[in-house]
Protein backbone atom coordinates (compact mmCIF):
# COMPACT_ATOMS: atom_id res chain seq x y z
CA UNK A 1 0.00 0.00 0.00
CA UNK A 2 1.94 3.03 -1.16
CA UNK A 3 0.11 6.39 -0.20
CA UNK A 4 1.20 10.04 0.21
CA UNK A 5 0.99 11.58 4.11
CA UNK A 6 2.20 14.48 2.28
CA UNK A 7 1.72 17.32 5.00
CA UNK A 8 0.10 20.02 2.04
CA UNK A 9 -2.13 16.88 1.51
CA UNK A 10 -3.06 15.31 4.68
CA UNK A 11 -5.64 15.85 7.06
CA UNK A 12 -5.35 14.84 10.74
CA UNK A 13 -7.86 14.40 13.33
CA UNK A 14 -7.38 13.98 16.77
CA UNK A 15 -9.62 13.11 19.75
CA UNK A 16 -8.85 13.22 22.90
CA UNK A 17 -5.91 16.26 24.30
CA UNK A 18 -5.55 14.97 27.70
CA UNK A 19 -2.41 14.83 29.14
CA UNK A 20 -0.92 12.35 26.55
CA UNK A 21 -2.98 13.58 23.88
CA UNK A 22 -2.22 17.05 23.60
CA UNK A 23 1.58 16.51 22.90
CA UNK A 24 1.13 13.73 20.62
CA UNK A 25 -1.16 16.14 18.61
CA UNK A 26 1.48 18.61 18.98
CA UNK A 27 4.18 16.56 17.39
CA UNK A 28 2.00 16.35 14.24
CA UNK A 29 1.14 20.17 14.39
CA UNK A 30 4.77 21.03 14.31
CA UNK A 31 5.32 18.40 11.46
CA UNK A 32 3.36 20.77 9.50
CA UNK A 33 0.16 18.95 9.25
CA UNK A 34 -3.25 20.39 9.71
CA UNK A 35 -4.53 18.77 12.64
CA UNK A 36 -8.48 19.13 13.66
CA UNK A 37 -8.89 18.34 17.47
CA UNK A 38 -12.20 17.47 19.43
CA UNK A 39 -12.29 16.56 23.36
CA UNK A 40 -15.67 16.75 25.24
CA UNK A 41 -13.81 19.28 27.30
CA UNK A 42 -12.31 22.41 24.36
CA UNK A 43 -10.76 23.76 27.61
CA UNK A 44 -8.39 21.34 27.20
CA UNK A 45 -7.72 21.76 23.43
CA UNK A 46 -7.20 25.75 23.99
CA UNK A 47 -2.92 25.55 23.51
CA UNK A 48 -3.40 23.31 20.71
CA UNK A 49 -5.92 25.67 19.65
CA UNK A 50 -3.59 28.42 20.16
CA UNK A 51 -0.79 26.60 18.68
CA UNK A 52 -3.12 26.40 15.03
CA UNK A 53 -5.00 23.16 15.56
CA UNK A 54 -8.75 23.79 14.25
CA UNK A 55 -11.93 22.80 16.54
CA UNK A 56 -14.44 20.71 15.64
CA UNK A 57 -17.26 20.34 17.73
CA UNK A 58 -18.10 16.75 17.17
CA UNK A 59 -16.64 13.36 16.22
CA UNK A 60 -18.43 12.97 13.32
CA UNK A 61 -18.01 16.31 11.78
CA UNK A 62 -14.00 15.72 12.44
CA UNK A 63 -14.48 11.79 10.55
CA UNK A 64 -16.23 13.84 7.85
CA UNK A 65 -13.34 16.18 6.87
CA UNK A 66 -9.61 13.69 7.82
CA UNK A 67 -7.71 11.68 5.99
CA UNK A 68 -5.77 9.97 8.91
CA UNK A 69 -8.01 10.36 12.52
CA UNK A 70 -6.31 9.24 15.60
CA UNK A 71 -8.05 8.79 19.30
CA UNK A 72 -6.70 8.96 22.71
CA UNK A 73 -9.38 8.99 25.21
CA UNK A 74 -10.16 7.24 28.82
CA UNK A 75 -11.94 4.03 28.71
CA UNK A 76 -12.82 1.45 26.13
CA UNK A 77 -16.99 2.47 26.77
CA UNK A 78 -15.27 5.85 25.34
CA UNK A 79 -13.80 4.22 21.95
CA UNK A 80 -16.85 2.20 21.31
CA UNK A 81 -19.12 5.57 21.64
CA UNK A 82 -16.86 7.39 19.32
CA UNK A 83 -16.33 4.40 16.59
CA UNK A 84 -19.55 2.68 16.53
CA UNK A 85 -21.83 5.02 17.76
CA UNK A 86 -24.56 6.84 15.61
CA UNK A 87 -22.40 9.17 15.40
CA UNK A 88 -19.10 7.76 15.25
CA UNK A 89 -16.25 7.66 13.69
CA UNK A 90 -16.97 5.27 11.19
CA UNK A 91 -20.54 6.28 10.63
CA UNK A 92 -19.00 9.64 8.89
CA UNK A 93 -15.78 8.96 7.70
CA UNK A 94 -14.63 8.73 4.04
CA UNK A 95 -14.20 5.75 2.34
CA UNK A 96 -10.06 5.17 1.90
CA UNK A 97 -9.23 6.68 5.40
CA UNK A 98 -7.61 5.87 8.39
CA UNK A 99 -8.41 5.44 11.95
CA UNK A 100 -5.33 4.63 14.82
CA UNK A 101 -7.09 4.43 18.34
CA UNK A 102 -3.98 4.88 20.64
CA UNK A 103 -6.16 4.17 23.72
CA UNK A 104 -5.37 1.61 25.87
CA UNK A 105 -8.78 -0.70 25.41
CA UNK A 106 -10.10 -3.91 25.05
CA UNK A 107 -8.54 -6.40 22.24
CA UNK A 108 -11.50 -7.66 21.63
CA UNK A 109 -12.87 -4.05 20.97
CA UNK A 110 -10.36 -3.40 18.70
CA UNK A 111 -10.93 -6.53 16.72
CA UNK A 112 -15.14 -5.55 15.94
CA UNK A 113 -13.56 -2.02 15.18
CA UNK A 114 -11.29 -3.48 13.07
CA UNK A 115 -13.95 -5.73 11.03
CA UNK A 116 -16.66 -2.23 10.92
CA UNK A 117 -13.63 -0.19 9.53
CA UNK A 118 -13.17 -3.05 6.86
CA UNK A 119 -16.71 -3.10 6.03
CA UNK A 120 -16.87 0.23 5.51
CA UNK A 121 -13.97 0.77 3.00
CA UNK A 122 -11.95 2.22 6.00
CA UNK A 123 -8.36 0.96 7.85
CA UNK A 124 -8.50 0.24 11.26
CA UNK A 125 -5.35 0.07 13.69
CA UNK A 126 -5.21 -0.42 17.44
CA UNK A 127 -1.94 1.40 18.39
CA UNK A 128 -1.56 2.03 22.14
CA UNK A 129 1.28 3.45 24.21
CA UNK A 130 3.48 3.50 27.12
CA UNK A 131 5.50 6.27 28.01
CA UNK A 132 3.46 8.41 29.77
CA UNK A 133 3.62 12.24 29.93
CA UNK A 134 7.26 12.46 29.84
CA UNK A 135 7.51 10.17 26.48
CA UNK A 136 4.57 11.79 24.70
CA UNK A 137 6.26 15.76 25.68
CA UNK A 138 9.43 14.02 24.68
CA UNK A 139 8.29 12.08 21.39
CA UNK A 140 9.90 9.00 22.78
CA UNK A 141 6.84 6.80 23.16
CA UNK A 142 6.38 2.92 22.79
CA UNK A 143 3.78 2.28 19.88
CA UNK A 144 2.51 -0.92 20.14
CA UNK A 145 0.36 -2.14 16.95
CA UNK A 146 -2.87 -4.01 15.64
CA UNK A 147 -3.88 -4.33 12.25
CA UNK A 148 -2.74 -5.10 8.62
CA UNK A 149 1.33 -4.91 8.10
CA UNK A 150 0.46 -2.71 4.63
CA UNK A 151 -1.53 0.00 6.89
CA UNK A 152 1.08 0.04 9.93
CA UNK A 153 4.39 0.63 6.88
CA UNK A 154 1.98 3.24 5.35
CA UNK A 155 1.07 5.36 8.65
CA UNK A 156 4.78 4.65 9.80
CA UNK A 157 6.12 8.23 9.31
CA UNK A 158 3.51 9.18 11.54
CA UNK A 159 4.07 7.03 14.20
CA UNK A 160 7.80 8.20 13.97
CA UNK A 161 6.90 11.94 14.92
CA UNK A 162 5.09 10.60 18.22
CA UNK A 163 6.96 7.72 19.31
CA UNK A 164 10.67 6.20 19.20
CA UNK A 165 10.02 2.33 19.87
CA UNK A 166 7.59 1.47 17.31
CA UNK A 167 6.79 -2.18 16.44
CA UNK A 168 4.14 -3.80 14.23
CA UNK A 169 2.56 -6.95 16.93
CA UNK A 170 0.73 -8.65 14.16
CA UNK A 171 -3.29 -8.60 13.61
CA UNK A 172 -6.23 -6.58 14.89
CA UNK A 173 -6.18 -6.47 18.34
CA UNK A 174 -2.34 -7.53 18.63
CA UNK A 175 -1.81 -4.29 20.17
CA UNK A 176 -3.99 -4.02 22.72
CA UNK A 177 -3.11 -7.46 24.01
CA UNK A 178 0.82 -6.03 24.07
CA UNK A 179 0.03 -3.14 26.05
CA UNK A 180 -1.86 -5.74 28.57
CA UNK A 181 1.65 -7.15 28.78
CA UNK A 182 2.90 -3.73 29.30
CA UNK A 183 0.23 -2.96 31.97
CA UNK A 184 0.83 -6.45 33.93
CA UNK A 185 4.80 -5.62 34.29
CA UNK A 186 4.34 -2.09 35.27
CA UNK A 187 1.57 -3.25 38.11
CA UNK A 188 4.10 -6.17 40.14
CA UNK A 189 6.83 -3.88 39.20
CA UNK A 190 5.12 -0.38 40.70
CA UNK A 191 4.20 -2.52 44.46
CA UNK A 192 7.78 -2.87 44.48
CA UNK A 193 8.94 -0.14 43.82
CA UNK A 194 7.01 1.56 46.37
CA UNK A 195 7.91 -0.78 48.98
CA UNK A 196 11.54 -0.32 48.57
CA UNK A 197 11.06 3.25 48.69
CA UNK A 198 9.07 2.60 52.29
CA UNK A 199 11.31 0.67 53.66
CA UNK A 200 14.50 2.46 52.84
CA UNK A 201 12.48 5.66 54.77
CA UNK A 202 11.38 3.24 57.54
CA UNK A 203 15.31 1.97 58.17
CA UNK A 204 16.60 5.72 58.29
CA UNK A 205 17.97 5.50 54.74
CA UNK A 206 18.54 8.41 52.58
CA UNK A 207 15.82 7.26 49.65
CA UNK A 208 17.59 9.41 47.18
CA UNK A 209 21.09 7.73 48.33
CA UNK A 210 19.65 4.31 47.60
CA UNK A 211 18.05 5.56 44.08
CA UNK A 212 21.28 5.85 43.20
CA UNK A 213 22.59 2.44 44.19
CA UNK A 214 20.01 0.39 43.00
CA UNK A 215 18.35 2.01 39.68
CA UNK A 216 20.81 1.10 37.51
CA UNK A 217 21.34 -2.73 38.87
CA UNK A 218 19.12 -5.80 38.47
CA UNK A 219 16.34 -4.21 40.14
CA UNK A 220 16.76 -0.78 37.67
CA UNK A 221 13.30 -0.27 35.21
CA UNK A 222 11.25 2.86 34.11
CA UNK A 223 9.57 3.02 37.13
CA UNK A 224 12.47 3.16 39.20
CA UNK A 225 13.83 5.89 37.48
CA UNK A 226 10.91 7.93 36.50
CA UNK A 227 8.50 7.58 39.11
CA UNK A 228 10.50 7.40 42.10
CA UNK A 229 11.87 10.65 42.37
CA UNK A 230 8.33 12.43 42.33
CA UNK A 231 7.58 10.02 45.21
CA UNK A 232 10.43 11.20 46.76
CA UNK A 233 9.54 14.59 46.19
CA UNK A 234 6.25 14.36 46.83
CA UNK A 235 5.15 14.81 43.61
CA UNK A 236 1.86 12.42 43.08
CA UNK A 237 0.43 14.42 40.26
CA UNK A 238 -0.67 12.07 36.78
CA UNK A 239 1.82 11.35 34.38
CA UNK A 240 -1.00 8.79 34.70
CA UNK A 241 -4.06 8.34 36.47
CA UNK A 242 -4.71 5.75 38.86
CA UNK A 243 -8.13 5.05 38.02
CA UNK A 244 -7.11 4.64 33.89
CA UNK A 245 -4.07 1.73 35.46
CA UNK A 246 -7.40 0.26 37.41
CA UNK A 247 -9.25 0.17 34.11
CA UNK A 248 -5.85 -1.38 32.53
CA UNK A 249 -5.66 -4.23 34.97
CA UNK A 250 -9.51 -4.85 34.64
CA UNK A 251 -9.11 -5.43 31.07
CA UNK A 252 -5.87 -7.45 31.34
CA UNK A 253 -7.52 -9.70 34.14
CA UNK A 254 -10.81 -9.98 32.16
CA UNK A 255 -8.50 -11.54 28.87
CA UNK A 256 -6.46 -13.45 31.08
CA UNK A 257 -9.44 -15.07 32.59
CA UNK A 258 -10.94 -15.74 29.22
CA UNK A 259 -7.60 -17.22 28.45
CA UNK A 260 -8.03 -19.63 31.38
CA UNK A 261 -4.76 -17.82 33.06
CA UNK A 262 -4.40 -16.71 36.86
CA UNK A 263 -2.58 -13.47 37.44
CA UNK A 264 -1.38 -13.47 41.19
CA UNK A 265 0.88 -10.14 40.61
CA UNK A 266 -1.68 -8.37 38.99
CA UNK A 267 -4.74 -9.26 40.64
CA UNK A 268 -2.65 -7.79 44.06
CA UNK A 269 -2.09 -4.73 42.48
CA UNK A 270 -5.78 -4.08 41.35
CA UNK A 271 -6.81 -4.38 45.13
CA UNK A 272 -4.56 -2.48 46.18
CA UNK A 273 -5.29 0.74 43.36
CA UNK A 274 -8.95 -0.04 44.09
CA UNK A 275 -8.47 1.13 47.79
CA UNK A 276 -6.24 3.84 46.83
CA UNK A 277 -9.00 5.00 44.32
CA UNK A 278 -11.37 5.02 46.75
CA UNK A 279 -9.27 6.79 49.42
CA UNK A 280 -9.53 9.90 46.99
CA UNK A 281 -6.47 9.00 45.14
CA UNK A 282 -8.34 8.29 41.69
CA UNK A 283 -6.78 11.23 39.92
CA UNK A 284 -3.59 11.19 41.17
CA UNK A 285 -0.60 9.83 39.09
CA UNK A 286 0.56 5.85 39.66
CA UNK A 287 3.05 6.78 41.95
CA UNK A 288 0.19 7.19 44.57
CA UNK A 289 0.03 4.16 45.66
CA UNK A 290 3.18 4.70 48.19
CA UNK A 291 0.65 6.85 50.30
CA UNK A 292 -1.27 3.20 50.60
CA UNK A 293 2.01 1.32 51.86
CA UNK A 294 3.19 4.00 53.78
CA UNK A 295 -0.09 4.20 56.02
Amino acid sequence: MSVSLNPEQTKIGFIGTGVMGKSMAGHLLKAGYEVHVYTRTKLKAQELLEQGAHWQDSPSSLAKLCDVLFTMVGFPSDVEAIYLGDEGILRHAKPGSYVIDMTTSSPALAKRIYEEALARQLYSLDAPVSGGDVGAKEAKLSIMVGGSRDVYHTLLPLFELIGSNIVYQGEAGAGQHTKMCNQIAIASNMMGVVEALVYAQKSGLDPITVLKSIETGAAGSWSLSNLAPRIIAGNFAPGFYVKHFIKDMGIALQSAEEMSLELPGLSLAKTLYDRLAASGEENSGTQALFKLIDQ
